[in-house]
């Protein structure tokens, strides 16, 4: 399914050569759509390696993702490959996970969140009863049909301007009741606080509380829940390097430890970039993957920018370790006693969740190659504000002081022996995201409010540099893996006007 762009704002003039900076999951759909359009593509990136924030850590034989752990709707990867005539089976070994999530609440209950909706309302059942099932699996119709409503019309697309939303399936979206609260669509699915908090959490995603988010977020558990969630031997970055791999196979030329310190402009267009050596690139479109405030701080010339509201960030710890734990899955979430509080706390107040709800991905145990032998290796995700919300000095102690929490958390919750097991542990913070080039420290980029969402996100095509083109979790359509490769596919269809 192409980009819907025929009615869209596109680049004018001469498009032959491009220069992407950054080669982000973003950046590099990118290349590959405008490399399979017949562009002459030069892409320059910072680090030695590709995936900006999909990226990789390496410590004493450990690997971790320094990025996103969980895949979804890998059938995008696959359409940035085929952009240029490239199987993802050729690439990429993804394996499914089953299950996708397992959920562990402070009653001592589990959930495992199962793709098959057959099993997975036997589980509701077996742990909240029938009525629950039902509701789950009713629940699933909505939630599907969501997503085929919004795809096409409202994600896949690039936007000029709010009168862009007038669609048929505007109309019957208001009519299912998405632009209610997310929260107030999932109570009427679901009674029990347990499966209430498994299909809201993924608001989180989305800078938001369930309790503020839209309902048209609900897609969002829709992928997570329903349509699968995979994990590709090697890690998160090993899509990066498929994708960089095929792009270089085709004509793109990546240029890796090159740093892009201005955009160069003339007349109202780019002329080309400036690396940090001195050297002029020259191009007759650029397009910027750093973080979208970012770029127009550091690269552009001065222009007014509204004010953005930041998602909250998050504190990862990668832990290598010699504890192995058979009881849990791939993904685990542990939630805290606390639910809407815990939002308050971490969205609005700019606190630290004082009963603190946790991602724990233990990426070792569905592809060992990850540890060295007997090993194990954890990503263990506690979201914390974002450092517009609170400027905490993490360079002091409160990194050692927040991690010894966490540890004596996953402890207290059934990871028995985790801080002595530890043998690598690598703290990642607000300050760390702010050094690596991310608006307010957060990894999550602007909040998907509703003026923040879909043509009132920050457009992907710069108002006064006509052939400055955005992509990346901070413009359209907006944050996760699957967003960030659709606009990948976006930013190029501004470039080469391709439409569905």
């Amino acid at each position: 399914m192409g980009a819907r762009s025929s009615t869209a704002r596109t680049v004018a003039g001469r498009t032959d050569r491009v220069v992407v900076v950054g080669a982000g999951l973003g950046g590099l759909a990118c290349a590959l759509h405008l490399a399979g359009s017949g562009r002459q593509v030069t892409l320059l990136e910072r680090e030695p390696v590709p995936g900006g924030r999909a990226g990789r850590l390496s410590v004493d034989g450990y690997e971790f993702d320094t990025g996103p752990t969980v895949l979804t709707m890998p059938d995008l990867i696959a359409e940035a490959l085929g952009a240029v005539g490239e199987e993802l089976s050729d690439w990429l070994d993804l394996v499914p996970l089953d299950p996708a999530y397992r959920a562990y609440y402070p009653d001592g209950s589990t959930l495992d969140v199962i793709t098959d909706t057959a099993r997975m309302a036997a589980e509701i059942s077996r742990v909240c009863g029938p009525r629950e099932a039902d509701g789950y699996l009713r629940f699933v119709d909505f939630a599907r049909n969501l997503w085929r409503l919004e795809r096409a019309d409202f994600i896949e697309r690039n936007f000029d301007a709010p009168t862009d939303l007038l669609t048929g399936n505007l109309l019957k979206l208001m009519a299912t009741g998405a632009f209610r609260r997310l929260q107030t669509k999932i109570d009427q699915f679901f009674r029990d606080p347990r499966t209430r908090r498994i299909f809201s959490f993924q608001a989180m995603y989305a800078g938001l509380a369930p309790h503020d988010a839209l309902a048209i977020y609900a897609v969002i558990a829709y992928l997570d829940s329903v349509a699968g969630v995979y994990f590709p031997r090697g890690g998160i970055h090993a899509v990066s390097r498929a994708l960089a791999g095929a792009a270089e196979k085709h004509g793109v030329r990546i240029r890796y430890g090159t740093t892009v310190t201005r955009v160069e402009t003339a007349n109202g267009r780019a002329t080309g970039v400036v690396t940090a050596d001195g050297e002029f690139v020259p191009a007759d479109a650029v397009v910027l993957n750093p973080d979208l405030p970012v770029a127009y701080q550091d690269l552009l010339p001065p222009a007014r920018r509204r004010r953005l509201t930041y998602s909250p960030s998050c504190v990862v710890l990668h832990v290598g370790s010699t504890q192995g734990y058979g009881q849990i899955a791939h993904h685990n979430i542990h939630f805290g006693r606390a639910w809407k509080g815990t939002f308050d706390e971490v969205i609005r107040r700019g606190e630290l969740m004082s009963d603190p709800s946790l991602l724990v991905t233990n990426p070792s145990r569905t592809d060992p190659a990850v540890a060295p032998a007997g090993r194990h290796t954890y990503y263990v995700l506690a979201p914390v504000p974002n450092l517009d919300r609170a400027p905490f000095d993490w360079r002091g102690g409160l990194t050692a002081h927040y991690t010894d929490e966490l540890i004596l958390t996953l402890e207290q919750r059934g990871y028995v022996g985790f801080g002595a097991g530890v043998e690598v542990l690598q703290a990642i913070t607000p300050a760390d995201w702010a050094e690596q080039g991310m608006a307010a420290g957060t990894p999550f980029a602007a909040a998907h409010s509703l003026f923040q969402t879909g043509p009132f996100r920050p457009a992907n095509l710069h108002r006064s540099l006509s052939n400055v083109v955005f992509v990346g979790s901070g413009t359209q359509p907006g944050v996760g893996v699957p967003m960030v490769l659709i606009s990948g596919k976006l930013a190029a269809s501004r470039i080469t006007g391709a439409s569905r």
